[in-house]
């Protein structure tokens, strides 16, 4: 009745006359549990049967912060009363601009810590998602209200991750618990390496900083697929569920995300045990060579290599020869057109060993673990998606094969044709 009461209070000049506004529901899933870990509060407007979002209200810059903050407010205690009624371990995500943040600390007001308060719950279970949104106050002042929530024992999370507002100087220096990943990013890394570039950057950054991913606006199966391929831990989206006005049974989607999981470790399981053969014929290769007398020994660089030049994969498009310290002792042998090899000398006595992945690599090869494969990536100079396999070819000698990773070019030409006949 109150919320009734506060509606036909709010000026007819929000657009909002005749309707309800209704705090709804979307599910946030965890992978590890398989069951909903938590809700988005999402903001509607109800007449009848007819539901609309509020999304273009709160969007509007012409419509006042001070009647954005008042629907919002509405909405919010509505959600919190039913969190506090309800008998649920599920988190409740409360959106909050940042301006808005900082607007109300400085009255000495923090509405959602009242409600806490008001309605008994723990404060473990709120999770402040700071909106996307210029912010124009200055980033410590930001920081010491959201340390005010964080002191209460409320988590937090920066929505929107990709887009403006949520810059990585900005998350470091907010130290979020949550990360939940730009839309148009998910949708964007589907078909271009830069946004995969990008979404991998941020899974990397959530992994130092001790921040979960949540992915949301996973519509599809694809968008499942790059989201668990991105290491979120939380989906969120119509794949599940669009927002509902009541909360769900924890474990309504477990058996379809079990499924979703199952196949998905299949399909990674078929693809990197491929490789897995495809590193130890290349092994193989190398030690019959040697049996037979065919090549020399690895330590003699360019002639070594290019005795193994003819029996290589035509997925093979590069190949050299370093030692552990990660200096390259051959040149580079590159596949040209029509499958012939250049040899690039430029490449001999080059340092590698500041690369990432070399460390990690030495440390891993040994005479019981020859091969190793890397994750796939884009070629700075064919921009083909690869892999490297690394294979220890003698005492303190490695040799690195660039192969194409024809499935995932594929994969993301197939998803490229269908984006373009979707919008098309």
């Amino acid at each position: 009745m109150k919320d009734r009461q506060t509606m036909r209070k709010m000026p007819e000049s929000l657009g909002l006359t005749g309707e309800q506004l209704a705090a709804f529901y979307q599910p946030i899933l965890a992978m590890d549990t398989r069951t909903i870990m938590g809700y988005e509060v999402l903001g509607r407007a109800c007449a009848g049967e007819r539901v609309r979002s509020l999304g273009p209200f709160f969007g509007d810059a012409s419509i006042s912060v001070e009647d954005h903050i008042a629907v919002d407010r509405i909405l919010r205690e509505q959600a919190m009363r039913k969190l506090g009624a309800e008998n649920t371990e599920s988190l409740l995500f409360i959106n909050l601009k940042p301006n808005w943040i900082h607007r109300y600390r400085q009255s000495g007001e923090l509405f959602t810590l009242q409600l806490i308060d008001k309605y008994r719950i723990d404060p473990r279970r709120i999770v402040i998602e700071i909106t996307e949104e210029s912010f124009n106050g200055p980033m410590d002042e930001l920081r010491s209200i959201v340390d005010l929530y964080r002191s209460r024992g409320c988590l937090i999370a920066i929505d929107d991750v990709g887009s403006g507002f949520s810059s990585t100087d900005r998350i470091a220096h907010i130290q979020p618990n949550i990360l939940k990943i730009d839309i148009h990013m998910i949708k964007k890394s589907a078909t271009h390496n830069g946004y995969l570039g990008a979404l991998r950057s941020f899974s990397a950054l959530a992994e130092q900083i001790g921040a979960s991913l949540l992915a949301e606006g996973v519509e599809t199966r694809q968008d499942l697929v790059r989201a668990i391929e991105a290491g979120a831990r939380y989906v969120q989206g119509f794949f599940f569920s669009k927002a509902e006005p009541e909360f769900q049974r924890a474990d309504r989607f477990a058996s379809s995300l079990e499924a979703e999981l199952a196949e998905y470790v299949r399909q990674r399981l078929r693809s990197e045990t491929n490789w897995q053969k495809e590193a130890a014929q290349l092994a193989a290769r190398i030690d019959k060579g040697r049996a037979c007398g065919q090549e020399g020994e690895p330590g003699e660089g360019n002639g070594w290599i290019a005795g193994l030049l003819e029996e290589l994969p035509p997925s093979c498009i590069r190949i050299y020869l370093c030692r552990e310290d990660g200096i390259q002792l051959s040149a580079n042998y590159c596949r040209v057109e029509a499958g012939e090899w250049e040899r690039q000398d430029e490449y001999y006595g080059a340092n590698w060993s500041w690369r990432p992945y070399f460390i990690p690599t030495i440390a891993q090869l040994s005479e019981t673990q020859r091969t190793l494969v890397s994750r796939a990536y884009v070629d700075l100079d064919t921009c083909d998606w690869i892999r490297t396999v690394s294979v220890l070819a003698g005492p303190g000698l490695i040799l690195f094969a660039d192969m194409k990773d024809y499935e995932q070019q594929t994969d993301r030409q197939r998803e490229d044709a269908a984006c373009r006949t979707t919008t098309g």
